[in-house]
């Protein structure tokens, strides 16, 4: 049998506490987060949903109308599902749109969201004067 002390770890400090090296900075807080931009689905379903509510339809009425399942409707209107092509189409036909009468509402949404960040200006947003829109696929 052995005569050792049991094993005990004994932490030793590098550098006492609160003493920053030499010509480091001190600690600053992290920076606000920026106003976020809302996405593009929560756009579009807001737009789908006002539409809807605005005819006083029920959400399984349009689901039935544009042949989708009321869920993933409900899910879209939410912004919890970034919907296809083919779907938001549909729902817009349902609501008696068209795609381009729904992507036009969605933009205006955000065109006048966007506006409100402060003093009006819109960083990393580009201050082109078209008022177009351009989608990508």
């Amino acid at each position: 049998m052995s005569n050792h002390l049991p094993n005990e770890a004994r932490v030793i400090p590098l550098r006492p506490h609160g003493v920053r090296p030499a010509g480091a900075r001190p600690r600053q807080a992290p920076p606000a987060p920026a106003a976020k931009e809302p996405l593009w689905r929560d756009l579009v379903g807001d737009v789908l949903r006002r539409e809807r509510l605005a005819q006083e339809r029920t959400l399984k009425d349009v689901a039935d109308e544009a042949r989708i399942s009321m869920p993933y409707l409900s899910e879209v209107e939410r912004g919890r599902k970034e919907a296809s092509s083919e779907v938001l189409a549909a729902a817009a036909h349902a609501l008696g749109l068209n795609l381009g009468d729904l992507l036009t509402r969605a933009q205006g949404e955000l065109t006048r969201v966007t506006s409100r960040y402060v003093g009006g200006s819109r960083h990393g947003v580009s201050t082109s004067s078209h008022d177009g829109m351009c989608l990508a696929a």
